[in-house]
């Protein structure tokens, strides 16, 4: 096939791809909650059951502004988003003064999604026990360490794992009945630690990298945003500063960077926890690795 068609194909075949896959996919933390404020408040109220202040709901109301501004200005006029959303009542609260800069027509779906739900941290919280148990968990680590009835950051990686599954299938089999022709933009509005293990599971980061992530703040949103040759990337829409601050070393950064005008499923070599932190003591080749000779290269030999 002559170079210049294949050239037109592999153009084409992005085309299409990226004409069903999610523009973005944005991850945004409920607004202040009462919990937030004060602590005490889990010792009475079950933690799904936490509601926003009154300043909570002023973040939620002001982000849902800034979020149809980041997408109505860099989308064709054709844009549209579905929300996911955690059952819990903070969550719920943020995505009803979120959706109000949003019209009916612009929203083609809402879903609650139990699996993006908070680390439960077990159940009525006493304040001064639990003081004690987070200072352990820093001494432990945050991912693998599990609150007494409650989960550890591992065991939200693996219900994220699993929304993930299903994210992609509903995107396959089209559940989330999008017209290809419109941006999609998938916006979650979940939980700080949550979001955090979501960008872990989808850049494929390691437990240290998690362990020197930053929480995001009340309202606070990462945008994950398709990238020329049809990767995912942060550095699309944030900066590198902005990476940075969020706990992102130099390497993560330059990932993101590269990622950002990837070919889909392309491997990146110069991500060095991909192999480097298991294997940098390998050498680069291994001229008596018989496995590697050619025939003549073995004839030579027995002659």
């Amino acid at each position: 096939m002559p170079y210049q068609h294949q050239q037109h194909d592999h153009h084409q075949q992005h085309k299409n791809l990226s004409t069903i896959l999610p523009k973005r996919i944005i991850l945004m933390r409920h607004g202040e909650s009462a919990g937030n404020l004060d602590t005490s408040a889990y010792t009475t109220i079950p933690d799904h059951q936490i509601h926003l202040t009154s300043v909570g709901l002023t973040q939620a109301h002001l982000s849902g502004a800034n979020l149809r501004d980041l997408i109505s200005g860099s989308s064709s006029s054709h844009w549209r988003v579905y929300f996911y959303v955690s059952p819990y009542a903070r969550t719920r609260s943020t995505l009803r003064e979120v959706g109000r800069s949003f019209s009916k027509r612009r929203v083609i779906g809402v879903r609650e999604e139990c699996r993006v739900r908070e680390q439960d941290f077990g159940n009525f919280q006493v304040e001064e026990r639990m003081k004690a148990i987070k200072e352990t968990r820093e001494r432990f680590g945050r991912f693998f360490y599990r609150f007494p009835e409650g989960e550890s950051a591992a065991d939200v990686f693996d219900r994220v794992s699993s929304f993930l599954e299903s994210l992609w299938r509903d995107i396959d089999m089209n559940r989330l009945h999008h017209d290809p022709s419109h941006d999609l933009n998938l916006i979650i509005i979940s939980h700080g630690l949550t979001s955090r293990v979501f960008l872990m599971k989808w850049f494929k980061w390691t437990v240290e990298q998690f362990e020197h992530l930053n929480n995001l703040g009340n309202c606070e949103f990462r945008v994950i945003e398709l990238g020329s040759g049809g990767e995912y990337s942060l550095a699309i829409h944030h900066t590198e500063d902005e990476m940075r601050e969020w706990g992102l070393d130099s390497e993560m950064i330059a990932d993101q960077k590269w990622r950002a005008h990837a070919n889909k499923g392309a491997w990146n070599e110069n991500c060095p926890w991909y192999l480097d932190a298991f294997f940098d003591h390998l050498a680069d080749s291994d001229e008596n690795d018989e496995d590697d000779k050619t025939p003549n290269d073995a004839s030579s030999i027995s002659a």
